[in-house]
C-alpha cells in the first residue's frame, strides 16, 4: 500500500530536535536546483520535479487514519511550490484537503507562489516557513538558480504577515565564506522582524558528496576553506559531513543573538544545540493556529 503521509523521520539523526510530526510532499524532486540541496543523494533525478502518482487519492485515505493532533510538515525535501506547481496546482488542492480535515500544517518554501493560496491559508490552521539564505540577488542566483529571488520572497512574507498568517524564516544553510558575514545576516533578521515574522530557524551547511561538488563548482575560490572545515577539520555524522562543533556553535550563537536583539524566538535545525533554542518548537510548528 502506498502512503504519502508519513511520520517524520530524520534518519535517526542525534542532532535533530524536531517534535513528532508528519512529513508530506506532493512532488518527488524539486525544480529550484539549489547548489547545497541534499535530495540528489537519495532521490533519483532529484532536480526534475514530478507529481506523485495518485497523490491526492492516497492523501485522503491517509488523512482518515492519521493522528491529526500531530502537525504536518509540507515539505521537508521537495518545495511544495516547485515551479510546475504554478500550472498543476497540486499543492493548492493538498492545502484545501488538509484544511477540510482541520489539520495543523507548516509549509516550508522558497516561493512567492504560496501567496496565490492566501484564501486557503487564512481559513485553515497554517503557518509558513520561508527560507532566505541571503538578500543578495546575485549570490542567490548562484546558490538557488531557479528559486524566486530574495526581494520577491520578502514581498510574499509581507503579504502573508499582513494577512495574519503566522510566519517564520529559515536562514539555512549558512555556508562559511559565502553568506556567513554578520552584517548580511543582521539585514535578514532586522527586515523580517519589521515585516512581522515571529521565529528564526538557522542551520549550517551540511556536506554530502553530490552537493559538496556543486558548492565547490560554484565557489572554486573557497575550495581550500571548504576542504579545511569539512574534510580535514570536519566530522561525519550519519553519512553527512559537518563542520566542527566549535564553528557551528559560533555561527548559531551569532544568529540567536541577532534574533534576541529583534525580539524573535530562535532555534537551530539538526545542530543539536538545545541550549540555544528559545522557542516552544525548533521547526516553527508552535506557530500553527490552535484548532
Amino acid at each position: 500500500m502506498t502512503y504519502v503521509l508519513r511520520r517524520f523521520d530524520p534518519w535517526g539523526s542525534p542532532l535533530c530536535t524536531c517534535p513528532p510530526k508528519y512529513s508530506l510532499s506532493p512532488y518527488t524532486g524539486c525544480g529550484h536546483a539549489c547548489r547545497y540541496c541534499y535530495i540528489t543523494s537519495y532521490i533519483r533525478n532529484g532536480f526534475n520535479p514530478r507529481v506523485k502518482e495518485k497523490f491526492l487519492l492516497h492523501l485522503r485515505r491517509d488523512l482518515v487514519k492519521a493522528d491529526l493532533s500531530l502537525p504536518i510538515s509540507i515539505a521537508n525535501s521537495s518545495d511544495p511550490y516547485t515551479p510546475p506547481e504554478g500550472v498543476l496546482k497540486i499543492t493548492r488542492e493538498t492545502l484545501r484537503m488538509l484544511s477540510s480535515f482541520n489539520a495543523g500544517v507548516i509549509i516550508i518554501t522558497k516561493s512567492n507562489l504560496v501567496v496565490r493560496d492566501l484564501d486557503i491559508l487564512c481559513r485553515g490552521r497554517f503557518t509558513v516557513s520561508f527560507t532566505i539564505t541571503t538578500l543578495n540577488d546575485v549570490l542567490a542566483r548562484v546558490l538557488e538558480p531557479y528559486a524566486p529571488p530574495p526581494y520577491i520572497r520578502v514581498e510574499a512574507l509581507r503579504v502573508l504577515c499582513r494577512a495574519g498568517v503566522p510566519c517564520s524564516v529559515r536562514i539555512d544553510p549558512i555556508i562559511p565564506g559565502v553568506n556567513d558575514d554578520f552584517d548580511s545576516i543582521k539585514r535578514i533578521v532586522s527586515l523580517v522582524a519589521e515585516l512581522g515574522v515571529k521565529h528564526i530557524v538557522s542551520s549550517t551547511y551540511k556536506a554530502k558528496p553530490d552537493n559538496f561538488n556543486r558548492v565547490l563548482e560554484a565557489f572554486p575560490e573557497k575550495a581550500d576553506l571548504f576542504k579545511r572545515l569539512y574534510v580535514e577539520g570536519g566530522v561525519k555524522i550519519g553519512g553527512v559531513r559537518y563542520m566542527g562543533e566549535k564553528f557551528r556553535y559560533s555561527y548559531m550563537k551569532m544568529v540567536k543573538g541577532l534574533a534576541d536583539d529583534y525580539g524573535l524566538t530562535f532555534s537551530t535545525c539538526r545542530e543539536g544545540f538545545r541550549d540555544l533554542q528559545s522557542s516552544e518548537t525548533c521547526d516553527g510548528t508552535h506557530l500553527i493556529p490552535k484548532g
